[in-house]
């Protein structure tokens, strides 16, 4: 593929008709700055909400957006996995639509890619980086649902990296084509899978620490969580045969 930007942000959007005008504004104006050139991938994962309209009614607001409509509902790793594919930047970023994490972290992350490093990371978890904090907390039982998954995630898969979702990833388009070659899951658990992937195919992980703001309004939900802990045991299964040549 012809790269014709210098970045990608690829945005997967399922029902965010209230949070999705806010953050392509956000990204929109923070952009708008930038002395690179770029664009702003919206994946639509079949939202039922009407995000849909409400983006067709801001678009013409939001200068370089390209938009995916994948129809019906095919995952979140789905999304992010179409939207790398269909990017064209050097670097391509993925991040949630509820902008829990700002683009502004973006300036931390793209003198790492100068540095070597081919994908790079914010953590909630000053364990993988010092300063990294939530301004609001989640609720108990989500914030113990995914310690209890990264700690499976850690002693099967992962060894190492203590905030898996956080949804604030970048990589180097040739490691982006190649891992998401590789990956299958298209729920909630593909955030440990390409991490694992990364690792597998010997790409270099850099980690910078978010300043993230919780928003209660999360699609995830406890069936999610289930499934996504299964795939972490099947990966575990995968990581064994897998190729990294």
């Amino acid at each position: 593929m012809e790269v014709k930007t210098s970045l990608s942000v690829v945005v997967p959007v399922y029902n965010e008709a209230e949070r999705l005008p806010k953050t392509l504004r956000r990204l929109h104006e923070y952009l708008a700055d930038s002395p690179f050139s770029y664009e702003i991938v919206v994946v639509l994962d079949g939202p039922t909400d009407g995000t849909r309209e409400v983006l067709a009614a801001i678009a013409g607001k939001i200068t370089n957006l390209r938009v995916i409509d994948h129809g019906v509902n095919r995952g979140k790793g789905a999304a992010v996995k179409d939207g790398m594919f269909q990017a064209s930047g050097r670097v391509r970023l993925f991040t949630d639509a509820d902008n829990s994490t700002d683009i502004a972290h973006l300036g931390q992350m793209l003198p790492l890619f100068d540095q070597g490093y081919d994908v790079v990371i914010a953590s909630r978890n000053s364990k993988d980086a010092a300063g990294a904090r939530q301004t609001v907390p989640q609720p108990l039982h989500r914030w113990l649902l995914g310690r209890i998954g990264n700690l499976i995630a850690r002693l099967l898969v992962l060894p190492g990296i203590w905030d898996t979702h956080c949804g604030f990833k970048a990589f180097r388009a040739e490691a982006a084509e190649r891992i998401f070659s590789h990956s299958e899951i298209d729920g909630w658990g593909f955030d440990i899978e390409v991490l694992v992937l990364a690792r597998a195919l010997n790409y270099k992980i850099g980690i910078i620490p978010a300043h993230w703001i919780n928003d209660d309004r999360s699609n995830m939900r406890l069936r999610s969580y289930m499934r996504a802990l299964m795939d972490i045991v099947r990966l575990r299964a995968r990581l064994r045969r897998f190729p990294t040549n």
